[in-house]
């Protein structure tokens, strides 16, 4: 993450029990979209990590809209949707003679941001003159 403070507003998950790399894959489709456009097409993808995205996005919105009443859904878009490794489960997996394999049950940390649109521009243009 950069050093600069992020602006927007934000909701995170924890310790969600599926793979980083599979929520990734639908993330890398959503970032840097308007709000309203990413919750439909989240609402289409058939993956796991669809729903577990469109229940953060929800909840950053939801930040967004209590903290500016005047703020309207379709001003917003997703402005950071990051997808952290977190802990892994280990387990055993028997196998044949008597061996065994370990199992890795893997799980991630979902953070997301979202803005409003135009909101960084206006905010470059106020602090030049």
């Amino acid at each position: 993450m950069s050093a600069a403070k992020t602006t927007g507003w934000r909701a995170s998950v924890p310790f969600l029990r599926v793979s980083a790399t599979k929520v990734r894959r639908v993330a890398d489709n959503v970032r840097r979209k308007p709000y309203v456009e990413a919750m439909a097409l989240l609402g289409v993808l058939p993956h796991k990590g669809a729903r577990l995205i469109s229940k953060v996005l929800q909840s950053a919105a939801a930040n967004a809209l209590a903290a500016n009443k005047e703020l309207d859904e379709g001003r917003l878009y997703v402005k950071e949707l990051l997808i952290d490794v977190g802990p892994s489960m280990k387990r055993m997996w028997t196998r044949g003679r008597g061996r065994a394999d370990r199992l890795l049950k893997r799980s991630c940390h979902i953070s997301a941001v979202v803005d409003e649109i135009g909101a960084t521009e206006e905010k470059a243009n106020g602090s030049e003159g």
